[in-house]
């Protein structure tokens, strides 16, 4: 069964627009998400679902020329264009990320994935508890729910956010344990400009600004300056 990361991404950001085609370190955000999402053990593609808007053909040419696959759909029917994407990639089973979380975890992908295909679940994630970093977050789930929830809802809050659905109906929806904590306080998300500020500055820690793909790893350098972490702070984590 082919298992494939969609990560979606977009121009149009109310709060920062172009946030994903910023710079981080030495590429751009979205370059950070997409390569490290595909170094996750037991994917097989990695590929980007961004609008059909003249806004987005940025987004889209960023993504073919890291070689990524590209599907185009409808801006606000999310849930569509995820539809569609993992249709074009033949996906069996679809794990949904996006494309502000530019310290994606391989491993925590790799480790959500296992946790849907051992406990045979039809919805496994890891932000229905605040208990991980903001800015690992996963979804998986069968492309047999993602179908069943495209034929079942018309609920636009349903359709933006492609999920929901399918964790209201899930027989279980599983929420991946994480380490709780002070941990789970950092906020390493791309959402605001303060966010961008700390992110920015916290990537000039690492060598030629490429960071660990261990999430622990950096958190090492994270926990070790304080002024940082307090930069974005005030920001609150938004509910899943």
């Amino acid at each position: 069964m082919k298992t494939v990361v969609i990560a979606q991404a977009r121009m149009g950001s109310t709060r920062l627009p172009g946030k994903v085609l910023m710079p981080l370190g030495a590429k751009p955000v979205l370059a950070h998400v997409l390569t490290r999402a595909s170094r996750a053990e037991g994917i097989d593609e990695v590929c980007l679902a961004t609008s059909n808007l003249p806004t987005d053909d940025a987004v889209a040419t960023a993504a073919k020329a890291l070689g990524f696959p590209v599907f185009r759909g409808s801006e606000n029917d999310v849930l569509s264009r995820y539809a569609g994407a993992a249709a074009m990639a033949g996906a069996g089973i679809v794990v949904r990320i996006t494309c502000d979380c530019p310290l994606i975890d391989p491993a925590v992908i790799a480790q959500t994935v296992r946790e849907l295909k051992e406990k045979n679940a039809d919805y496994v994630c890891n932000i229905l508890k605040p208990d991980w970093p903001h800015g690992l977050d996963c979804e998986a789930f069968p492309q047999a729910s993602l179908e069943r929830a495209m034929a079942s809802t018309q609920e636009p809050y349903d359709r933006e956010h492609v999920t929901p659905w399918i964790r209201r109906n899930a027989t279980a929806a599983l929420h991946l344990p994480g380490p709780g904590g002070i941990p789970a306080q950092q906020r390493w998300v791309l959402d605001y400009p303060d966010d961008y500020e700390y992110l920015s500055r916290l990537f000039v820690l690492f060598p030629e600004g490429e960071p660990p793909l261990a999430w622990q790893a950096v958190w090492q350098v994270a926990s070790r300056h304080d002024e940082l972490n307090k930069m974005n702070a005030h920001l609150r984590r938004k509910p899943a």
